[in-house]
């Protein structure tokens, strides 16, 4: 794994780009003065990775907030994602044009296929790597991918998905999912790492936090990191994104990684990727 160094440092995907390992998620931060203000309180906290999704409904804001701070365009890792309804060759490529013109870019850093829907994820997916090979987006990659679902995707692929971004926690470890993308080349990445919420209620972490002197919060996005999960906590406050950030300061020890490891249930807080209807 690489090393990881500070809030701009990087995993690099496996077509050579390098994909800062620590974002600012905005799911539920409303368009307008809210995502435009946490993305320019990220971006001037040292963040370079904003993760969007057109379903989030906040792309405008997101280009906004990074039209106005202080970063250049070229310096900071977009993500943005088809949304289920969207899916298929030409409905995804109307869809990533929108989500273009909506942000404000000429191109994106990183486009994902939101949630594997049946019968249209493969052409999604040509769909996404015409986009590739047009320069209009720097990686490609998926979201909530199953093994089989990559399995399947990969029988016809031209191109190797760089990312799988699923729900992570110390509830939903899926170490097997982790070595299977691991081994294929896909860089894992964790959506909803705190549980939506739970870790601060148990006393696990509690003990943690006190015994390393970080927050929950804290031990838990380190934890993802020492795991070479890329990780994007969202949060629409100015102290929160903050304090989020400081986990370069301090490393886990083996035994500690173990025990969080070893919390796996194999329990969702989201839809199962296997059984969703959106």
């Amino acid at each position: 794994m690489e090393k990881i160094t500070d809030l701009q440092g990087t995993f690099t995907l496996n077509n050579g780009v390098k994909m800062p390992y620590f974002g600012l998620g905005v799911y539920l931060s409303e368009d307008g003065q809210e995502v435009i203000n946490a993305v320019k309180w990220a971006l001037d906290e040292g963040y370079r990775h904003i993760d969007t999704a057109s379903i989030y409904k906040n792309e405008e804001g997101v280009g906004q907030g990074i039209a106005e701070s202080t970063v250049d365009r070229e310096n900071v890792f977009v993500v943005s994602k088809v949304w289920n309804s969207d899916q298929g060759y030409e409905h995804t490529l109307r869809a990533f044009n929108d989500s273009l013109n909506r942000l404000g870019f000429d191109y994106l850093d990183l486009y994902l296929i939101h949630w594997p829907v049946a019968g249209k994820y493969k052409e999604t997916w040509r769909a996404l790597e015409h986009l590739y090979h047009q320069k209009k987006v720097r990686a490609i990659g998926v979201s909530n991918f199953m093994q089989h679902h990559l399995e399947d995707l990969l029988k016809d692929a031209e191109v190797v998905p760089m990312v799988n971004q699923m729900e992570f926690h110390p509830f939903l470890v899926q170490q097997d999912l982790i070595d299977f993308c691991n081994e294929k080349g896909i860089q894992y990445e964790a959506w909803s790492p705190m549980m939506q919420g739970r870790v601060f209620k148990m006393e696990e972490f509690k003990q943690l936090a006190d015994k390393y002197g970080k927050s929950i919060a804290q031990i838990v996005l380190r934890w993802n990191l020492q795991k070479g999960v890329i990780t994007i906590p969202k949060s629409s406050k100015k102290e929160r994104i903050i304090a989020n950030a400081a986990i370069f300061d301090f490393e886990l020890a083996t035994e500690d990684i173990a025990l969080l490891d070893a919390m796996h249930k194999g329990k969702r807080f989201g839809p199962d990727p296997n059984d969703f209807d959106f």
